[in-house]
């Protein structure tokens, strides 16, 4: 099962960057998201491929045009919370304000129940499980935010799978779709999103998808975007992550899009015997 998620931000909204962190610094920058909505929805219409849509209540709230398209056009809409901070940078209080507030404008928005999560940088770590139950509390049913592996943003090693699974936590349950890991001599590597996906030649991304059961991708409006500026303040090595394969990331995901079957999330909950799937205590 191949799943195509997109998570609905700006170009500039980079985590773990200083000069990118505030909604003040925000203003500093030119929106370049509905060309680069564009140039998804073209590439769906051209391999008739459907997507789910993680949005951040802030691209709402100054672009609701946006969120209406995406309505619109039929594909599900979940939240990437409101203002793209860490969770782990929060407390309980912070998270739950700032997720509250997402759903209720996508939902104003949209008119469509906000059903879906996925936390910025899959910032749910071992230290801020206590999110799940705050996901949970506002109505959300699916998450996607376990990055079961090492990352920068902590991940979460001790998830220990990476496919559809039931998570429980201090008495609630949510489903579960993880990013996936791919098995080399007993390292996990991470190809199906983002800088990992730009920078993996196509060839070895075709391999790997052609041997893994599940894929869940997740990909940004700004890695199919070669023309946006560079944020000078960036060190070398997250110049390298941020604007490496950008110009060829459009065609890289169309190859893909085509090579391989992908649905929504939507169809594959609809799929999923979630009797049968691996619950997973946390």
């Amino acid at each position: 099962m191949n799943i195509l998620t997109f998570d609905i931000e700006e170009w500039f909204h980079i985590l773990d960057n200083d000069s990118t962190k505030t909604e003040k610094q925000w203003s500093n920058y030119e929106s370049r998201i509905h060309r680069n909505m564009e140039r998804i929805f073209s590439v769906l219409d051209n391999v008739n491929v459907r997507a789910s849509f993680f949005v951040l209540g802030w691209i709402a709230e100054k672009h609701p045009e946006v969120v209406r398209e995406i309505s619109k056009r039929g594909y599900e809409i979940g939240s990437h919370t409101h203002m793209h901070q860490l969770v782990y940078e929060q407390n309980r209080e912070e998270f739950s304000q700032d997720v509250d507030r997402s759903i209720k404008t996508l939902e104003d928005i949209s008119g469509k129940k906000t059903r879906m999560f996925r936390a910025p940088g899959f910032s749910i770590t071992e230290q801020n499980k206590w999110a799940f139950e705050v996901l949970y509390e506002l109505g959300i049913e699916i998450d996607s935010s376990v990055f079961p592996t090492g990352r920068a943003h902590g991940g979460m090693p001790s998830y220990g799978i990476a496919e559809p699974s039931l998570l429980e936590y201090n008495g609630i349950q949510l489903k579960e779709f993880p990013i996936n890991t791919h098995s080399i001599m007993g390292k996990s590597i991470i190809y199906s999103g983002g800088g990992y996906f730009r920078l993996i030649p196509y060839s070895q991304l075709e391999k790997w998808t052609a041997k893994d059961d599940y894929v869940m991708s997740y990909l940004h409006p700004r890695d199919l975007d070669p023309d946006q500026p560079m944020i000078k303040e960036l060190s070398l090595q997250r110049k390298f992550k941020s604007y490496v394969g950008l110009k060829s990331a459009q065609y890289k995901l169309e190859n893909w899009l085509t090579d391989f079957d992908f649905v929504d999330i939507a169809t594959a909950n609809q799929e999923i015997d979630w009797n049968s799937v691996k619950k997973v205590r946390l």
